[in-house]
């Protein structure tokens, strides 16, 4: 009974092609859109996760102030601070500091603006970041402040070299949510506050923790570590803060799965309304084929048939708008991952989610017009003009 109720509901939707794709025309909408938002959310997600990953493993970064952010009046880093902390706390594995300063490097008639950081030998490990040519300083050009350089790959591209030997080449990471990563000179740490910052102030501290270390007990040891050095005792509030780059992640992943499923729930709306499509159609379909159900019903039909033969036609209808959606979707989350410089992730499941619920909605809203059909009474079905 089921085939021969989807074959019957096949031939109407053929019959009135126009009418039928106008009626799924919000079921496409709906199911594209849910797909569409979820795939680039998760896209998204796993940008911002790659972007903080690419920062370094395990990181924790110290920097002056109670916050984040600019209006910080507490006192710069020393040197001797990170080395405090290469020597007090167990769980770290490597400690870097940094002092940083905007500058311009010039190359024959080309210049470029760029960020000069000084560093030293444990930024590579903290970073995670590897040569793509040549070497790291040695030990004795960062005990010297040695003129020599390593450039990132965005001003390799634009320059090719600055007024500095240029000793190493690092790989490229791209973007990260403080901007690219690739647009810096690195410099011994002496040399860049020599002969940019002019001072001894350490910007920030970025420390990388032991593998199977816990971050939390490591940011509690530097704490200790930086109370101590900085004479901060009793009740009195810390003036520099330990950002764990991993809290970070999760907080930054949470929020773009919460706006991911906000947008899909939006999206979803719109499958609720190709259902109300779907049974204003029905119910004028209803009216249109009365004599037709009047003589189905008279020649020895149940009610069950037609109810059953209404119903199909509805899920038909919805479940032809789903896949119509799935396929736009599919090739425009490509379309606009590509754009947004964004993974593609498919999830199979919320295609397959999209699909039974574009179903269902034809079920739900499909129902009461079968359940009038079935209910009409064959001799007035028959005198209906």
């Amino acid at each position: 009974m089921i085939w021969n109720a989807f074959v019957l509901a096949v031939r109407t939707v053929r019959r009135n092609a126009l009418r039928s794709a106008l009626t799924i025309l919000g079921i496409v909408i709906g199911v594209g859109a849910v797909i569409v938002m979820v795939t680039l959310g998760k896209g998204a997600t796993a940008q911002v996760t790659s972007q903080i990953s690419s920062l370094g493993s395990n990181l924790l970064m110290l920097m002056p102030g109670q916050r984040p952010g600019p209006g910080q009046t507490a006192p710069p880093f020393r040197l001797e601070d990170a080395e405090a902390i290469a020597a007090g706390v167990p769980a770290v594995k490597a400690v870097a500091p940094q002092a940083q300063a905007s500058a311009t490097a010039v190359y024959g008639d080309e210049n470029w603006n760029t960020t000069v950081a000084g560093v030293d030998g444990g930024y590579f490990v903290v970073r995670n970041w590897p040569l793509a040519a040549g070497r790291t300083f040695t030990e004795g050009e960062l005990r010297a402040g040695s003129a020599v350089a390593i450039l990132g790959d965005t001003v390799k591209k634009k320059l090719g070299n600055v007024s500095a030997e240029v000793v190493g080449l690092l790989t490229a990471k791209g973007q990260a949510g403080m901007g690219d990563q690739d647009d810096t000179v690195l410099m011994p740490l002496k040399t860049a506050q020599r002969r940019f910052t002019g001072n001894r102030d350490v910007r920030v501290i970025q420390v990388s923790v032991k593998d199977g270390e816990s971050t939390e007990k490591a940011q509690e040891a530097i704490a200790r570590v930086m109370r101590v050095r900085r004479h901060i005792t009793g009740v009195k509030e810390d003036d520099f803060h330990v950002m764990d780059m991993k809290e970070i992640s999760t907080m930054l992943t949470g929020t773009t799965q919460l706006l991911t499923a906000l947008l899909g729930a939006v999206a979803a709306v719109s499958l609720v309304v190709g259902g109300i499509g779907i049974m204003n159609i029905m119910l004028v379909s209803v009216t249109e084929r009365t004599r037709e159900i009047g003589i189905r019903l008279a020649i020895g039909a149940t009610q069950d048939e037609v109810l059953t033969q209404f119903l199909v036609e509805a899920v038909a209808l919805a479940s032809f708008g789903g896949v119509v959606g799935i396929v736009i979707a599919l090739a425009a989350s490509a379309a606009l991952a590509g754009l947004l410089g964004v993974p593609f992730i498919l999830d199979p499941s919320i295609v397959a989610i999209a699909f039974l619920f574009s179903a269902g909605v034809g079920m739900v809203f499909g129902y009461f017009p079968a359940r009038k059909a079935a209910q009409l009474d064959p001799i007035e079905a028959l005198r209906y003009e």
